[in-house]
């Protein structure tokens, strides 16, 4: 019989070798036996996929024994090794050949005071005849090994220098120099979700007086070639027509730019912007002419030409290149008068930091028209200002009922947009109900809607009649900015009979029904439009409760590489991408770069901040209206197609340096019905610049939201539901802007769809729990071993250090706080030198089954078949069994505690109160010091003394009765 253990690899290992990465291998101990792997280099995620065979005397013997798997890093120096981590496999827990599988364990502490992190997969298993002969690595075979690893160190080294100098004369970009990591392992899945460092040759930073001004030096300079087009004046008529329709058509190369046309005018104003990338210059001359919309294509007015040479460069913050007049020529007609009127124009090279960047029409962006044109330009959009409208239904008076012979059932109806609220029937069956209900909506400015109240009769099941309607304008409500209450007003009531025609009655009644309101606008609450755990800002609505920010981010988005194709055009696979940022209530948008898998954006955006603890998204997209494809005027047109998503990144700021750039490539990973993708990269620039330290410092000790979400609390229910309807609101607003920020975008930048229900995100949210508990789970079988002395130095180092602190107990908390500094200490050499970013082990993305996905990615309510819903149902059906067995054990636990004294069981009660009374007596009697040294001592006592069998107080407690006898 031979033991099996095959070592295949290792995820997310401690760095140790001083440059981010570790040497790893793994050494193998079982029954004395030891083997080890080759090491792998300049690696987290070692892969080994190695086998090794032990002897096993017999497997009565195994179930006693455990396999001890250590993983360590090499080193060249004294000590040559550092420990990573190790796992502990109980031998009885070992299957026979054919009915194992991989096998994933979390490296575990040696000691208490080492750290470690990463996990190990194992095969292991009992064969009788293995193939595999027993590998054993003795001292000489280990200076073998590394002689052979480092001939080929050397020559990944040589590898990597060439692929270096041919990338360096191959790429088209010198700011882009691609990194070849020398590894022995050439095919590393896991690597392409990692976070990558990205050398890129940014801009520079302009000095100004006795401070630097950023202005775009987070980003790659790229220069154009501007032409504003403003004015035309003095144009002849056509000959023809005798009159002009005027437009202009700027040429450059084979790129070519239009103007709209003006229908008999001779004094046209355009004032438009061109721009053309240098790298794509073609001529060295650019042409501007003014054409008649009734000429030939080759015809034209007149023309203006420019040797590209004498064209002016301007820099921000240089002012403004004015425009000048230019007389129109037309070189083509001797003997006839050359000037043609002339034309108003600005010509000059700039860089992407031009104020008329963004409103520039680009020369990539030619085939584009219509509408598309507007779609492709970058654009910055303010979230609207939210408020949130608190309204407390009082009471109601002098209600008229339509049927006087019925107790009236009056409820009253509240209505804001789409935002409908009702409340309960009131309890006092007459004509003057009472209510006293608040109700929460949702309002942006500027307030374009009216808050409508009606007082209604519940006349039967389905059926309301409208006693009363009541229309404010919100204009008129009351602005509170702190907790004091405001006073609740009488409103009168519009008597309606019907809901169009007004009662007839009105005129002979000398007075109206009347409903007392208390109503006001939160302005001291922050209005969620996002989810908290990704919040961007924690500012109330109310401007007057605003502080002072803290700091800058300064935001550089580079570019993104890699691209998956998003659709098909002319038979191509084409990406249309744009990128979204979103952080505080400023968004922005980059232009769009048209059929490109590596678009380069190169745009910078700032925004203040006011906490550290806040999120900033961005979303990579690809944009499906460039006009054209979006259907046509026909009633068989297609619906307009939505804009796909690609990717989305969250950073974090407080887990940056201030004053740091970060420059990485953040993998932009989605999850589909058929699995985890990685569409592409996106590569950022990031800058979080601090203002004030003590205001920062400060904020770290005051709550995340404004006072009044803790004085006045929503519920869960209501936070959802003000959420979605803000989140609703923003929507709506940002995709009335041109050009407009769709809803599928804003809903993913926002995570509309985070609180449903994903059996994937569940095992995620078990697992972090699970991971948040293995420091304690460590802990405790860090005791238990000192407990059992399998390591005598160190139990006898716990027994001196256990009576020192029992004797002076003034050290304990002194101790425990020196502790944790030593550790942070420790910790800072191995702090982590990126921000984090999406993953998708963590996200149990990896390992998800298809239907699991298929059933995240459902519609609510379902468009499934019975079959699927069925086996889902039951599916959720066995899981939340599994959950109430826990949560049962649970309550079980907690009842025997409080039994305890309850004299259900009478003898066990009686037991437990005479062993209070002798301990009562022996406690009073004896110092407490000696107690706990006795105890103490009972705890740690040697393994020679202690029973295999449960002690004495867990089988009373496992006696005591619960109320589980009572369920049915």
């Amino acid at each position: 019989m031979k033991l099996v253990v095959e070592v295949l690899e290792a995820q997310d290992l401690i760095p140790k070798d001083g440059e981010g990465s570790a040497n790893a291998f793994v050494e193998v101990d079982f029954d004395n036996q030891r083997s080890r792997t080759l090491a792998v280099s300049k690696t987290l995620n070692p892969i080994w996929k190695q086998k090794f065979c032990f002897t096993l005397s017999s497997l009565e013997s195994l179930q006693k024994q455990s396999i001890e798997v250590s993983v360590y890093n090499e080193r060249k120096s004294f000590p040559y090794r550092n420990f990573l981590g190790r796992v502990r496999i109980p031998g009885s827990g070992v299957l026979q050949i054919g009915e194992e599988s991989v096998q994933r364990f979390q490296l575990e502490k040696k000691w208490f005071f080492s750290y470690v992190r990463g996990e190990i997969s194992l095969r292991i298993y009992i064969s009788p005849d293995p193939k595999t002969p027993p590998v054993e690595i003795e001292a000489e075979e280990e200076g073998e090994i590394r002689s052979k690893k480092r001939e080929e160190e050397v020559k990944e080294v040589k590898k990597l220098a060439a692929t270096r100098l041919i990338s360096k004369h191959q790429t088209s970009s010198p700011a882009v120099v691609p990194v070849v990591m020398p590894t022995l392992s050439m095919s590393v899945p896991a690597e392409e979700y990692k976070l990558k460092e990205a050398r890129l040759n940014l801009g520079e930073r302009w000095p100004a007086g006795d401070k630097q001004v950023s202005t775009y030096d987070l980003v790659e300079q790229m220069n154009y070639l501007y032409v504003r087009v403003v004015k035309a004046k003095d144009l002849p008529p056509n000959p023809l027509t005798g009159s002009v329709d005027p437009y202009v058509d700027v040429k450059l190369g084979n790129y070519r730019g239009t103007t709209k046309h003006f229908e008999k005018k001779t004094n046209p104003e355009w004032n438009q912007v061109f721009a053309f990338s240098k790298e794509r210059i073609q001529s060295s001359v650019l042409e501007v002419f003014v054409r008649d919309k009734e000429m030939a294509r080759d015809e034209y007015m007149g023309k203006v030409s420019f040797d590209l040479n004498e064209v002016p460069t301007r820099v921000p913050p240089d002012s403004p290149l004015a425009p000048q007049w230019y007389r129109l020529e037309d070189l083509r007609r001797p003997g006839e008068n050359k000037v043609r009127g002339e034309i108003m124009l600005a010509v000059w090279m700039g860089t992407q930091a031009d104020e008329a960047f963004p409103e520039a029409w680009h020369a990539d962006a030619a085939a584009v028209q219509g509408e598309g044109v507007f779609s492709v330009r970058s654009k910055v959009y303010v979230s609207p200002k939210l408020w949130y409208i608190r309204v407390t239904i009082i009471e109601a008076q002098d209600i008229v009922p339509v049927d006087a012979s019925r107790a009236p059932e009056i409820t009253t109806k509240a209505q804001l947009g789409n935002q409908i609220l009702k409340t309960r029937v009131s309890p006092s069956k007459n004509l003057s109900p009472v209510w006293n209900e608040d109700m929460v909506f949702v309002a942006a400015e500027p307030f374009e809607e009216m808050l409508v109240l009606t007082v209604e009769d519940r006349v039967s099941p389905g059926k309301d009649e409208i006693l009363g309607r009541l229309l404010l304008p919100l204009t008129s409500i009351e602005k509170r900015l702190d907790h004091r209450p405001v006073h609740s007003r009488w409103f009168n009531l519009e008597r309606y009979g019907g809901f169009l025609e007004p009662d007839p009655r009105r005129r002979e009644l000398r007075f109206a029904s009347r409903i007392h309101l208390r109503i006001c606008l939160e302005g001291a609450y922050h209005v969620l439009d996002e989810s908290t755990m990704y919040i961007s800002d924690t500012r109330p609505t109310a401007r007057q409760l605003w502080k002072l920010p803290i700091g800058v981010l300064e935001v550089g988005i580079l570019g993104a590489a890699g691209l998956a194709p998003m659709k098909t055009r002319d038979a191509r696979s084409v990406t249309d991408a744009y990128c979204v940022a979103k952080y505080s209530q400023k968004w922005v948008r980059t232009r769009t770069i048209l059929e490109s898998f590596s678009p380069r954006w190169n745009e910078q955006y700032t925004w203040e901040v006011f906490d550290p603890c806040t999120v900033i998204t961005l979303g990579v997209f690809d944009n499906c209206h460039l006009g054209g494809g979006e259907g046509g005027a026909n009633n068989n047109a297609k619906p307009a197609a939505k804009d796909s998503r690609i990717g989305k990144v969250r950073i974090r700021l407080s887990t940056l340096e201030t004053d740091r750039i970060y420059t990485n490539s953040y993998p932009l990973i989605v999850l589909q019905p058929s699995g985890v993708k990685k569409m592409g990269e996106l590569q950022l620039a990031v800058r979080f610049t601090c203002l004030s330290l003590i205001n920062m410092v400060y904020l770290y000790g005051q709550p995340l939201l404004p006072k009044m979400h803790y004085v006045q609390p929503f519920s869960v229910s209501q936070l959802d539901s003000l959420r979605y309807q803000a989140m609703s609101i923003v929507a709506a607003r940002l995709g009335r802007a041109r050009p407009p920020l769709r809803r599928e975008v804003v809903e993913y930048m926002l995570d509309v769809d985070s609180h449903m229900w994903s059996m994937r995100r569940s095992k995620a949210n078990f697992f972090r729990i699970m991971s948040v508990m293995s420091g304690a789970a460590s802990m405790l079988r860090w005791l238990d071993e000192v407990s059992m002395w399998r390591n005598p130095v160190t139990t006898v180092l716990v027994h001196v250090l256990f009576v020192i602190l029992l004797w002076y107990p003034e050290l304990i908390l002194p101790t425990v706080f020196l502790y944790m500094f030593l550790i942070g200490l420790w910790n800072y050499r191995f702090r982590p030198r990126y921000p984090p970013h999406m993953d998708t082990k963590l996200s149990w993305a990896e390992a998800a089954h298809k239907d699991e996905l298929d059933e995240e990615f459902d519609t609510f309510p379902t468009t499934k078949q019975n079959d699927a819903v069925r086996m889902r149902y039951d599916r959720l059906r066995s899981v939340a069994g599994r959950v109430q067995t826990v949560v049962g054990d649970v309550a079980t636990q907690g009842e025997r505690l409080q039994g305890v004294l309850s004299w259900r069981d009478p003898r066990a009660t009686a037991l437990f109160v005479l062993f209070c009374l002798v301990a009562a007596v022996a406690l009073y009697v004896t110092p407490f010091r000696m107690v706990a040294l006795v105890a103490g001592l009972y705890v740690l006592r040697h393994p020679r003394f202690r029973s295999q069998l449960p002690s004495p107080p867990s089988n009373f407690f496992k006696r005591l009765p619960s109320r589980i006898d009572s369920l049915l």
